[in-house]
């Protein structure tokens, strides 16, 4: 596996409770495997206050995200706004969010998740930070809010894109940054972001894990629980040089470089 240049996981779930028993094991073999810094994804008031914590047990190391991720929208209240808020504003808080609109399973309605996602892009335009999205089978929707905030956002970043090329290219067009995870190893689910990704400027690139979640299939041995974990970026890294053709060593370059300027993180191998 790829040791420099080193990755940044844009996007792990590290609050999750698969991770509570051996995190710092979890966090030892991501630095063996080359990755420099990882991003902890908040997706509801609770993992965000998580996601916060642990930034300050692994200062340095980690950084994270706060928001509300729309599975979790009929939450979203005044206090969890001003909760969402103050977090938000924290130094080590890079963006607003896991927020968008996910109508595949339907765990909030969809006035639920569109007011949520609304009101976490505000939150954006006004602390000036970029946002981390979710869309699932809600790309119209999702699309029409995002178009209307954009102008206003410093960034925004499509995270775990597992869309087809016309859904890319009008993300694009919105000058977004995608975030790619193991779904591009995914044999069954994978091939529309494989045709896709041969379409994705390299300067508007990023990678992740999405741990423990997107477990990448191509491991040559998978762990018996199924748990991802940010050691397993470099997978990630590999599959799409693979598709663009170029050496993994120069697209980690490009993609580190992307990955510190749209977050302002300033990261050490």
């Amino acid at each position: 596996m790829l040791q420099k240049p080193a990755l940044i996981d844009i996007g792990a779930n590290l609050s999750n409770r698969r991770f509570h028993a051996d995190l710092d094991a979890v966090i030892s073999r991501a630095k063996e495997a080359g990755v420099a810094h990882i991003i902890v994804t908040g997706t509801s008031e609770r993992a965000s206050h998580d996601a916060h914590a642990l930034t300050q047990t692994y200062p340095g190391y980690l950084s994270s995200t706060a928001g509300v991720h729309p599975h979790e929208a009929k939450n979203w209240n005044a206090q969890a706004a001003r909760s969402i808020e103050k977090l938000a504003a924290s130094k080590t808080v890079l963006a607003v969010g896991e927020c968008g609109l996910d109508y595949n399973r339907m765990f909030s309605t969809e006035v639920q998740q569109r007011a949520c996602f609304e009101a976490q892009l505000q939150l954006a335009v006004r602390l000036q930070k970029p946002v981390f999205l979710h869309e699932r089978d809600a790309h119209d929707d999702f699309f029409a809010l995002l178009r209307q905030y954009r102008p206003q956002l410093t960034g925004a970043v499509v995270h775990c894109f597992t869309g087809n090329t016309d859904e890319l290219r009008a993300y694009l067009d919105l000058d977004c940054h995608i975030g790619i995870t193991g779904w591009i190893c995914d044999e069954r689910r994978g091939d529309d972001l494989r045709k896709a990704v041969k379409f994705l400027p390299k300067d508007k690139l990023m990678i992740e894990t999405d741990a423990p979640f997107l477990l990448p299939r191509n491991l040559p041995v998978r762990p018996d629980d199924g748990r991802n974990e940010p050691m397993y970026l470099p997978v990630v890294l590999e599959a799409v040089a693979a598709i663009l053709r170029i050496s993994p060593v120069t697209l980690a370059q490009q993609i580190r470089k992307n990955t510190e300027q749209f977050f302002d993180l300033l990261t050490t191998e």
